[in-house]
């Protein structure tokens, strides 16, 4: 009996000892296993390559305020798990630290007034939270940031009230970082910023509301200074005054300068104003890029007229840091096709008849913030070969074949293609009339640009009509017209199972909203022949059908089809990959059209005019030796026409309006905004940073619940529910009654 109380005790002591040794081999070998289903708790293929070639040192200064209420609590601790993800992944460069910015004695006061100043040094301010507390809703101030520093250069997060998107916005980072280092290094000549600024502005600067003009020179002096801190003295600043030397304008990129004209006037004291004008900005310049900064905003309001305002020095610092990273290059440049009639990417007014919300404004500083969006002229210019992707965007204007030719040739060189095609053309009346008249009404008319046989060469095209669908955005109305809710049925509402989630970069991506999309169409047999494969990646939904003919989509005279048969689903974007067979095969290069000015009849071209083949001229003429003076008609060049691409990319839309601001936030936080982005890097091979972004989709939606099943649940809460009570109630009752009749016959025995 000893015995086995002994050996008992052994196998005790044994079972102690094996699982104090697995708590402290725990404590010191971090293993962890995430299974969620987009693995957040993980960091990314991409994340980890990106800290484990750092080549100087990384620091991350983490700043949290102590007990925060929910949800803040847990997104302190995602913020460590995470980081320590990347610190296992990382070379020994990676480091970070937690400081405390909670004084929780008299102590610590001094220690965590240190780490205060340290965060406010760095742009990280308490943000204000609120929380319950017994019953009642208080607020309070807490440090929720982040800064990080690699070499000079210091990014921050300064507010960190979410997980979503934390990894994408860490990652992305430390790699513009990195690459603005090695730049900046590279760079051979400074970045030159010129103030440019009139004195002859001070003369209607107190009737514009504007001060402060004669102190800029010295506080962006000092702003340069600072900025040369963090840019390893790659900037050299200078101003510069058009009133007193108007050469110094010349060169000058003065897109954006504040360019102010005025008449001679008297003001109401009396006092004469003479007539001028002036600019006023930021020009930044080196041998290779040039563009210029506003200094002063014009905003133009209703009933008072144009109100100028001095931009302030926070916001001219952080424009002047956007423009050292456009000038370095630092981000891979994506072609932009800016003529034959797509929409400008910067922003500003609005064209005549065309609402601000037509912009794309919003679309060019999402992509601006991965990429280098590059305008393409290709009326005058190629497009270059060192870019992988062509936006072509809503063109309005027929394409010549030369034109045709150069966007083939790119896709023929294994590059993508983002196309986004209009059906119509959409001519706005004034904005004096009503657009809800049907008669004064959006006229629509169809839009053939050339591209359409292109593209049908390929094996896809768009219809001459609009989708609309049952399933669409719906318009709340004004309470005080009656309310509700009216169908905006041109603006389909996609979401699953019309949503392609099998490619990586269209997981997560939950619900998208369309605006005057058109249909597209496949030509299986063409597909099949060329060997080539094209995923739809959305649709509309099985209550959709077409509008064509005379468009008119006024809300108020659509009407849905009177029978459910002529509604079906309509595949509305299209990815095309493979090897692509060119339109140009077997065909004569085309020739580049001549401009405009030079197509006058009665004109005759300089250099041209000496070689003409029918005009009897002399042996030498204008520097032209009698070996050049020959027929150059019979000299013919064949050039070389790639027949098949190296896995080209096509991606098809029937619509420009998701690029535009009224469908696309600035944020970036958006199903759309993340559906193009996600697209652009699956587009530019950059496919890991699409899954990585995906991580920030807020929406994770639940099947769609028709409206039988809805009242039948409200049903069951309101009415089942305490039916299911009562008949608990009733059994418990009888269940009671029965035990006491069986103890009451226990004791008669």
């Amino acid at each position: 009996m000893k015995h086995k109380q002994k050996s008992s005790f052994y196998k005790f002591l044994m079972y102690v000892a094996v699982i104090l040794l697995l708590n402290l081999v725990g404590a010191t070998l971090f293993v962890r296993c995430d299974l969620t289903g987009d693995r957040l708790y993980s960091i990314s293929g991409i994340s980890k390559k990106v800290v484990s070639t750092l080549s100087e040192p990384l620091t991350i200064h983490v700043f949290f305020s102590r007990n925060l209420p929910a949800p803040h609590n847990n997104t302190e601790r995602y913020v460590e798990d995470l980081l320590k993800e990347y610190a296992i992944a990382a070379n020994h460069f990676f480091n970070y630290r937690f400081h405390n910015v909670s004084a929780e004695d008299e102590e610590a006061a001094q220690a965590v007034n240190e780490n205060k100043l340290m965060a406010n040094n760095y742009g990280i301010y308490p943000v204000q939270i609120q929380k319950i507390e017994k019953d009642e809703v208080k607020f309070q101030k807490a440090y929720m940031g982040m800064a990080l520093i690699y070499g000079d250069m210091v990014e921050r997060i300064p507010t960190i009230t979410s997980t979503e998107g934390l990894e994408y916005k860490i990652t992305t980072m430390i790699q513009k970082m990195n690459n603005k280092i090695s730049a900046l290094l590279r760079l051979p000549e400074k970045i030159e910023i010129k103030l440019v600024l009139s004195s002859s502005l001070n003369v209607v600067a107190p009737y514009i509301q504007v001060s402060g003009l004669a102190d800029l020179p010295a506080k962006f002096e000092a702003l340069v200074k600072k900025l040369n801190e963090k840019n390893y003295g790659k900037l050299a600043f200078t101003a510069h005054d058009p009133t007193a030397d108007p050469a110094v304008l010349s060169g000058m990129d003065r897109t954006n300068l504040f360019q102010l004209q005025w008449d001679g006037q008297t003001d109401r004291q009396g006092r004469e104003i003479v007539a001028g004008s002036g600019v006023a900005g930021i020009v930044m310049q080196n041998t290779r890029k040039s563009f210029s900064i506003p200094l002063i905003r014009v905003l133009r309001l209703p009933l008072i007229g144009d109100q100028y305002q001095l931009e302030t020095m926070e916001t001219m610092e952080k424009a002047i840091s956007d423009g050292i990273e456009n000038m370095l290059d630092i981000n891979e440049k994506i072609a932009y096709l800016a003529d034959f009639g797509t929409p400008p990417l910067q922003g500003g007014m609005a064209a005549a008849n065309q609402p601000q919300e037509q912009s794309l404004q919003n679309f060019n500083s999402l992509v601006s913030a991965s990429y280098s969006l590059q305008p393409v002229v290709l009326k005058d210019e190629k497009i270059p070969a060192n870019l992988n992707c062509l936006i072509i965007a809503g063109p309005k204007e027929e394409f010549s074949d030369y034109a045709l030719f150069q966007i083939d040739q790119f896709l023929m060189q294994g590059k993508s293609l983002a196309i986004l095609l209009d059906s119509f053309n959409e001519i706005i009346p004034n904005r004096s009339q009503s657009y809800y008249n049907s008669s004064q009404g959006p006229l629509y008319l169809p839009l053939n640009t050339g591209l359409e046989k292109l593209l049908a060469h390929y094996g896809i095209r768009s219809r001459k009509s609009f989708v609309l669908d049952e399933n669409c955005y719906k318009q709340r109305l004004d309470p005080e017209f009656g309310g509700g809710e009216q169908p905006i049925y041109f603006a389909p509402l996609i979401a699953p199972p019309y949503i392609d989630d099998h490619p990586d970069f269209m997981k997560n991506i939950e619900r998208l909203i369309m605006l005057k999309i058109s249909p597209l169409e496949i030509d299986q047999a063409r597909i099949k022949e060329f060997g080539l494969n094209a995923r739809m990646l959305f649709s509309s939904s099985n209550k959709g059908w077409e509008m064509s003919g005379q468009i008119n989509l006024n809300p108020y005279f659509i009407q849905k089809p009177p029978s459910g048969d002529q509604q079906k689903v309509y595949p509305l974007a299209y990815i095309l990959s493979g090897d692509l067979p060119s339109y140009f095969a077997g065909k004569p290069i085309p020739e580049k059209p001549l401009k405009a000015e030079n197509t006058d009849p009665g004109a005759v071209k300089p250099e041209t005019a000496s070689l003409n083949p029918g005009q009897a001229e002399p042996a030498v003429q204008a520097g032209v030796t009698s070996k050049q003076a020959i027929d150059l008609s019979k000299i013919k060049s064949t050039g070389t026409v790639i027949t098949k691409s190296k896995a080209g990319k096509i991606f098809l839309i029937g619509t420009s309006e998701i690029l535009k601001n009224n469908l696309l936030d600035a944020a970036g936080e958006s199903p759309n905004a993340l559906f193009l982005m996600n697209l652009l890097d699956f587009l530019n091979n950059r496919e890991d940073v699409a899954v990585m972004r995906s991580k920030r989709q807020r929406l994770n939606l639940m099947g769609e619940t028709k409206g039988g099943t809805k009242t039948l649940v409200k049903t069951f809460n309101i009415v089942g529910l305490p039916i299911l009570v009562v008949l608990a109630g009733i059994f418990i009752w009888i269940k009671r009654k029965n035990r006491q009749k069986r103890i009451q016959m226990l004791f008669r025995k």
